[in-house]
């Protein structure tokens, strides 16, 4: 049996309204993530500061997204297919506003690490960031367009990035056992490594409630399905 829908054009407003919120907030913290790598990459304390101070904005926003889902929930009542848009969109925004704080997390790393000579080039780490900025837009896309294909892509691309955020860990291992000096700064670069897998996972995270949201099935704990290409 197809799904009810409110039809008000008031409604839909409202509905489209979040809708745009939710990318509009996604933007934010992936601006937030370029930005806060780029401040490493470039050596740019001005920069990393920037995304500590911009984070109110993208806590306001979350905030502001959550009271219009739960003003619609209270007033609205809606059904079927929007009961879960709007219920998911609150879980979502929290992922989003985690990925904006792990990205304030990576910024004061990098504002200690300039502070101290260059440890070694950053090649995996720009390569990395440029994945999980690609997931959490792929997440979002997903989100709008309700298309598990994509979500499913995201939650395959996950484990790309835990497998470099392992390989750096090592690497900067033997850093650390070749010459005691350098622990503070392979320290202060695997926290960097660590919090973009954590949005990585937020990511993934996202895409799980897609999946939710369209099909009403948690894979939260399940494996991301592998294609035959992709076995090959």
């Amino acid at each position: 049996m197809e799904e009810k829908r409110h039809t008000s054009s008031h409604y839909e407003m409202e509905l489209q309204e979040i809708k745009n919120n939710l990318i509009y907030l996604g933007a934010l913290t992936e601006n937030a993530i370029h930005l806060a790598m780029q401040s490493l990459t470039d050596r740019n304390t001005e920069m990393a500061n920037k995304v500590i101070a911009n984070d109110y904005e993208i806590d306001k926003k979350d905030k502001e997204i959550e009271e219009k889902c739960i003003k619609m929930l209270a007033l609205r009542q809606p059904t079927a297919i929007d009961l879960r848009f709007i219920t998911t969109a609150i879980k979502i925004t929290g992922h989003l506003e985690r990925i904006g704080d792990m990205a304030v997390n990576i910024a004061e790393k990098v504002v200690q690490l300039n502070e101290e000579p260059k440890l070694k080039p950053y090649i995996d780490l720009p390569h990395m960031s440029g994945i999980v900025e690609e997931m959490v837009k792929k997440s979002l896309d997903a989100l709008i367009k309700r298309d598990l294909e994509i979500a499913e892509q995201v939650r395959q691309i996950e484990q790309v990035v835990d497998d470099l955020n392992e390989q750096i860990f090592r690497e900067l291992l033997t850093f650390m056992m070749e010459d005691s000096k350098s622990i503070h700064r392979a320290l202060l670069i695997m926290h960097v490594s660590k919090n973009l897998e954590r949005i990585a996972d937020h990511a993934q995270g996202i895409a799980d409630m897609v999946i939710y949201m369209v099909t009403g099935e948690n894979v939260r704990h399940q494996p991301a399905i592998i294609s035959d290409e992709e076995q090959a």
